[in-house]
């Protein structure tokens, strides 16, 4: 009772005393307050009409001035700011002091460290000055590793429980002296700089056996859920195939061990995929934290087939796993450690750089492991919101599929039903069947994709030289037109929602060029989106001309930002429903783009023939000829691209749509490579031996003509630098700050050329330049002025057109100072090329 009249003095000390307009105090009931906040709480907008009616309607209130009352909702408001504040500081700072923590645990790991190299500088210096033979040797009082010896002879034990158990803990006391101690010499990941918005702390194995990856951050969720995602790789780990346990026993401690058997994709068709059996051993230490870790065994251990299992190649796992903390207040410290042994020398040597690279792994596995417990996080307490009423689980299950469904199209399993037709090693696309497989991805039959007579996949791999994944990806994403044939869109979509298989061509329809991307969600840093694009097309039939032909795909984008640390950019899609449901039967295909990082002593030869190389003929595992190894070691900027386009078909239609596919993958293919070699830093330059368009001079003799013209006509340089010669015109007319545009002198004048700030002002690019037209891209009173000037620039040579706006490709407003027009001569007959325009001081609206 005392504790009760105690509460209710504070309470009347704390909220019925408040100052009014006049600055005075005003004294309320209990009974009041009760009303106010009753009213507050139904209608917290101030200006409701409902809340005046609630005031209106309360007795109690009815001897309070409204002035007192608005005093007094205003009073509430502040109040109710500062303890949402107040929370949200004290949030801050449990993750401020946990983040110190981690800081202050990451130095002493590295003081460690130096004492350690200290150690063993002053030992080798000993032995050097000794010159004694156990110079080779090291000290093993600096060495925390078990040695070898001790863990192969723990491996021929590992017949019982017992051997079991022991290799458990030697793998755990392994596991935690890389996490925490010394037994790795970590280097920070490269790009990923430790901050206030950094994911966490990243680093990479300088310089030890295999590949090794760090990572350690601060999570807002409990140790046990953190161990159970984790534990479940399938779905974080998008080149995960499958993970089973074969067996679960206690290890005696309260811990357990499992025998796990994991299967992963290979990224492309040139290597085989990877498989690890594994003892997974899972315990809390005393101080509370939970442990999660893992290494190979010996043995077959070849899972549920082995006929499957011949398709991949053994890999090993070294002492790696999961070390989480709680953390004071919840949430969880997290370390996470991957060290594994790919197996480098079964794959061609171009691509051994993918196995070879602990940065690789980083970005594949441990960044992403904590990306995605960071993502579940942030869902859980409500901080993503996503479009289209879809939930964050049923979208990472889109996600998951599209990629599990590439992934299945790029390695073509065995046991998932495919089989390659016809294929003896000299073609450069790969056509793969499968007529068992069940492509919905869910357990519902009623929406599986077993009816249809089969899928056919079309599959190749080329090496990129100097594109900028991220580049590519992105013009791939926002200019379907330029690589896409929309008839093949539409008969995959029709196939799949009718189950009709009409062959392409026999109900054609026109793609309208309007293309709309609605966004359905995205990870916390934006390394990936889930869209659905819709085509817009109309049939060409006279019966049917008003009928909407619409296609609608939902797609995966992955890797386009150019500043980003990330293991690849990916361009995944697949035809769907215009209202898609849950579990609709997804079909994809696409792109990756996986760049290859250059080994210390490749060579730096300058590129002579063509910047893409195919990769698919002439390639066999092991070492290569000096010819071939210089052919692809000719760029230090290279990366594999690989595509894979799925089409469902009729067991009678195989052979058509065999033929389409082989011819449609070799039209995307040329696409892409005429798109590479356009939006490429060196796209231009004259050394590659590329045409701005069909008749036009090359990039560096037109350049000479447009400065040589300008010169002559306005007496002035274009370029202020002096004694500008041979591809140096060419890079400053590049960069100069104008936007400088060529056209046509047809009948209806054509873009050929645009140096950097005109693509930038026209948003577009050198291969969709040549598809907009000099009328389109300025408004009415501009097409006037250049019509009122076009004599006179025929006549005299040029013209300067006043300040005006022009339009942008994506229908922005472009203003400029002036503009400058020129006709452009050809040196050698003296006769006029096309036209030049040079827009001053432009800026978008």
């Amino acid at each position: 009772m005392a504790m009760a009249v105690a509460q209710h003095h504070h309470r009347e000390s704390s909220i019925d005393k408040h100052l009014d307009s006049s600055g005075k105090y005003v004294r309320y009931t209990a009974e009041q307050v009760e009303a106010l906040e009753r009213v507050y709480i139904e209608c917290p907008k101030p200006s409701s009409l409902r809340r005046q009616q609630l005031i209106r309607d309360c007795p109690i209130l009815a001897n309070i001035e409204p002035k007192q009352i608005k005093v007094w909702f205003q009073n509430r408001r502040c109040r109710e700011k500062q303890r949402k504040e107040a929370s949200r500081l004290q949030t801050v700072n449990r993750k401020l002091t946990a983040m110190n923590k981690l800081l202050m645990e990451e130095n002493d790991r590295l003081q460690k460290q130096v004492s350690q190299l200290v150690c063993e500088n002053g030992y080798m210096k000993q032995q050097l000055h000794t010159l004694q033979p156990s110079a080779a040797t090291t000290d093993a009082s600096c060495d925390p590793v078990v040695s070898s010896s001790t863990t192969q002879q723990s491996m021929r034990d590992a017949n019982s429980p017992a051997g079991f158990l022991s290799i458990a803990e030697e793998t755990l006391a392994e596991f935690l002296s890389k996490a925490t101690g010394t037994a790795v010499d970590w280097v920070q990941m490269p790009g990923m700089k430790p901050g206030p918005d950094s994911v966490g702390i990243f680093a990479i194995s300088q310089s030890c056996s295999g590949v090794a990856a760090r990572a350690c951050g601060l999570v807002s969720l409990e140790p046990t859920k953190i161990a159970e995602i984790l534990k479940d790789r399938p779905s974080w780990f998008r080149d995960c195939r499958s993970l089973e346990v074969f067996t679960m026993f206690p290890a005696g401690n309260g811990g357990t061990i499992e025998l796990v058997y994991t299967q992963t994709y290979a990224p492309t068709t040139l290597a085989p995929a990877r498989d690890f059996w594994t003892l997974r051993y899972t315990t809390t230490l005393e101080n509370g934290s939970l442990v999660v870790c893992e290494r190979s065994l010996s043995g077959s251990g070849t899972g549920p087939n082995a006929a499957a299992a011949a398709q991949f190649v053994r890999a090993e796992m070294r002492p790696s796993g999961y070390l989480i903390r709680p953390c004071e207040g919840g949430g969880s410290i997290i370390h996470i450690v991957d060290h594994l042994n790919l197996e480098a020398w079964s794959v061609p040597e171009v691509l051994r750089p993918l196995y070879e690279s602990s940065k690789v792994v980083a970005q594949k596995m441990t960044i992403a492991a904590l990306r995605y417990i960071r993502q579940i996080a942030q869902e859980t307490s409500g901080e993503v919101v996503y479009g289209l009423g879809r939930q964050p689980a049923v979208l990472r299950t889109f996600s998951q599929r599209l990629s599990r469904g590439f992934n299945d199209a790029v390695n073509g399993f065995n046991d998932d039903g495919w089989s390659v037709l016809n294929c003896d090693g000299a073609e450069d696309v790969i056509i793969a069947v499968s007529s068992t497989k069940n492509f919905s991805g869910t357990s519902n039959p009623a929406s599986s994709l077993t009816f249809l007579g089969g899928i056919l996949c079309a599959k190749a791999s080329m090496l990129l030289q100097n594109i900028p994944p991220a580049v590519l990806v992105r013009f791939l994403r926002e200019h379907r037109s330029e690589w896409a044939d929309f008839n093949v869109d539409a008969y995959s979509a029709a196939s799949l929602k009718s189950g009709s298989y009409a062959y392409p061509g026999m109900r054609p329809t026109r793609f309208t060029g309007n293309q709309t991307i609605m966004s359905l969600g995205h990870t916390i840093e934006h390394q990936e989106m889930l869209e659905v694009i819709r085509l817009e097309g109309h049939s060409l039939a006279q019966e049917d001309a008003f009928a909407s032909r619409d296609v609608h795909l939902l797609q995966l984008c992955s890797g386009i930002d150019e500043n980003a640390v990330g293991a690849c950019s990916e361009l995944i899609f697949a035809p769907i429903d215009e209202m898609f449901p849950d579990d609709a039967p997804l079909l994809p295909s696409g792109f990756r783009i996986i760049p290859l990082d250059s080994k210390p002593g490749d060579k730096k030869d300058s590129m002579t023939g063509s910047q893409t190389l195919d990769l698919t003929s002439g390639f066999e595992v092991g070492p290569t000829t000096n010819g071939a190894r210089d052919a692809v070691s000719c760029h230090s900027a290279r990366s594999v691209l690989t595509i894979a386009f799925q089409f469902p078909f009729d067991s009678s239609l195989q052979d058509n749509v065999a033929i389409m596919a082989r011819q449609y993958i070799r039209s995307v293919i040329s696409s892409v490579q005429r798109v590479a070699m356009a939006i490429s830093p060196s796209g231009i330059n004259p050394a590659v031996g590329s045409k701005l368009s069909p008749g036009s001079p090359e990039a560096l003799t037109l350049a000479n003509w447009i400065c040589c013209s300008y010169s002559y006509y306005l007496g002035a340089e274009l370029l202020r630098s002096d004694s500008l010669i041979g591809e140096s015109v060419l890079k400053h007319l590049w960069h100069h700050q104008d936007a400088i545009l060529c056209c046509s002198l047809k009948s209806v004048p054509v873009f050929i050329f645009a140096n950097q700030a005109g693509l930038d002002m026209l948003e577009t690019t050198l291969v969709a330049l040549q598809d907009i037209t000099l009328d389109k891209i300025f408004d009415e009173s501009g097409r006037k002025a250049l019509f009122a000037d076009f004599a006179k620039l025929m006549q005299q040579g040029f013209a300067y057109l006043p300040a005006g706006i022009c339009m942008s490709t994506m229908g922005r407003h472009v203003s400029f100072e002036q503009a400058i027009a020129w006709k452009v001569l050809a040196e050698e007959d003296n006769s006029v090329h096309c036209l030049a325009f040079s827009f001053v001081n432009w800026s978008f609206v």
